[in-house]
């Protein structure tokens, strides 16, 4: 996971949420992704939706009060959302590299419409 969407093989971040700067196995430029705030919004959306059964399920199956109910939910939705940040900011560069958008060279073979 995490990998370079262009061979696969080098790793795409160099720190948590850095993209090298180059792939090191391809050289292919990860300079152009503008990823921005739209992986947090994914991993946002994700999250909410699948705390909503655990949150209905603990709700309809448990008497738990407001505090318990947040003592339990709120660190579960924190790491959850940290867990998918990466791997959605991943997912956002190699469709804007796969699509070529934003000042990535479009690769693809056998396809070559603009």
């Amino acid at each position: 996971m995490a990998r370079c969407p262009r061979c696969g093989e080098a790793r795409l971040f160099r720190r948590w949420l850095r993209p090298h700067d180059a792939c090191p196995r391809c050289a292919v430029d990860w300079t152009p992704q503008t990823a921005d705030d739209f992986p947090a919004y994914i991993s946002i959306l994700l999250t909410g939706h699948l705390l909503a059964p655990v949150i209905i399920a603990l709700v309809a199956e448990w008497d738990l009060g407001p505090g318990l109910l947040a003592a339990i939910i709120l660190p579960l939705a924190a790491v959850l959302m940290l867990g998918l940040l990466q791997p959605a900011k991943g997912a956002v560069i190699a469709l804007q590299w796969w699509h070529g958008l934003n000042g990535f060279r479009r690769e693809r073979g056998g396809d070559q419409r603009a």
